[in-house]
């Protein structure tokens, strides 16, 4: 099991319906993002997508650059940064200079890239992006770490390469790789010790896979001498909570449909309901997503731990279900009730409280009489009990006779 508080946060593609203004829309990412530092979450990931219309987010770089500016504490993914469309000596060059200008609050989160279409525009044939994944991923971890790369592959090649800058920090730049139903994110985290992220982890390939993914990745860490530890393991999934379920499930039909639409017949993935069953039911019941109340999703991440044995991270997936204000709604719902109740953070008051309730009388009866007999003491001084108004003589010592 994971040791210690989960952390928590978002990872938003982002999704941006095409009725609306993108300006807007990426001002509004950029808000989401304050609201999280703002109520306390630990970080937010961005994504990187050229095609479809709705992921409007090319640069995660640029937005995190961005966003930093704006934010004090929360930290910064790059949710992910698809390496088979870059030289790695530019993009590992690049997160460095995050680095420095979030003052160590970036992270690099790498995979293939999920768009098919965005690999054909580039001319990448969609069977070899993971190769090519594979291929940069090494050479980035070695030159983040301050090594000097030299290697060519056929589509790259580094020369006595190596990075201006040493890391902001001691701890240097964490690098996550993303994982789903196949065992190529867990191979690459586990064979080059880095941390992993689980984008698919409530879908029911996802989800089966967290008993074996984190096995995988430690049986590679051990036979390449690197160490993986479940508290660098996130799992994401998409949630929207208000206070009842009849209310969640009111917010979002506001654009719940529209994304679902996308997801199917825009960006292909799997996530069709079976003939006849509402798209909305089909995804509660199956546990793909929580729709619901603060219960519910907390629910939902013990049903996660149990299930994967722990880890050390849950991010929301940023989803255009619900419009912006119960979207924020959801969000704080998320960080006062389910936060406190997965890392026990009201223990002690709970504790505290219920102490003071099996001790009541005892205490009341002590306040009472200490006051009591301050009433009692000022009176005879003044020689008369005709100053102190019986009302405040039956507060504290109660009336004659009871």
């Amino acid at each position: 099991m994971s040791d210690g508080r989960l952390r928590f946060g978002a990872f938003v593609a982002p999704f941006h319906p095409l009725n609306e203004h993108p300006a807007l829309a990426l001002d509004r990412d950029m808000e989401l993002v304050e609201w999280m530092d703002k109520l306390g979450y630990d970080e937010i990931w961005l994504g990187e997508h050229h095609s479809g219309g709705w992921e409007i987010s090319a640069s995660p770089e640029v937005f995190i650059a961005a966003a930093a500016e704006r934010t004090k504490r929360i930290r910064f993914g790059t949710g992910v940064s698809s390496l088979p469309y870059h030289h790695p000596y530019i993009l590992a060059d690049r997160i460095r200079q995050l680095d420095y200008l979030t003052k160590g609050r970036v992270m690099m989160g790498v995979g293939p890239g999920s768009l098919p279409s965005d690999a054909y525009m580039q001319g990448i044939p969609t069977p070899r992006v993971r190769d090519r994944m594979d291929e940069a991923l090494e050479p980035i971890v070695r030159l983040l770490n301050g090594e000097t790369v030299s290697m060519e592959t056929d589509w790259f090649k580094l020369q006595e390469a190596r990075l201006q800058l040493t890391s902001y920090n001691e701890q240097g730049v964490e690098i996550a790789v993303a994982n789903q139903v196949s065992p190529t994110g867990a191979r690459s985290a586990g064979r080059l010790g880095l941390s992993l992220l689980s984008i698919g982890a409530t879908s029911a390939g996802g989800f089966n896979a967290l008993s074996t993914s984190w096995q995988i990745c430690e049986e590679m860490a051990a036979q390449h001498g690197q160490t993986v530890n479940r508290r660098d393991w996130r799992l994401v999934g998409p949630m929207h909570i208000a206070e009842t379920r009849e209310k969640a499930r009111e917010n979002v039909q506001w654009g719940f449909h529209r994304w679902s639409d996308y997801f199917v017949n825009v960006a292909a993935l799997p996530l069709t309901p079976p003939p006849g069953v509402d798209p909305i039911d089909a995804m509660i019941d199956s546990g793909f997503a929580v729709i619901g109340t603060p219960e519910d999703a907390v629910a939902q991440i013990k049903r996660l731990q149990e299930q994967s044995g722990g880890f050390g991270s849950f991010l929301q997936l940023g989803i255009p279900w619900a419009d912006w204000a119960e979207t924020k709604r959801s969000f704080e719902l998320f960080a006062r009730y389910v936060i406190p109740e997965i890392n026990q953070l009201s223990t002690n008051r709970i504790a505290s409280e219920h102490w003071l309730r099996e001790h009541n009388a005892k205490f009341r009866g002590e306040l009472q009489a200490a006051v009591g007999a301050k009433i009692a003491q000022h009176a005879a001084e003044k020689g008369s009990t005709d100053q102190i108004q019986p009302e405040i003589m039956e507060a504290f010592v109660g009336k004659p006779g009871g």
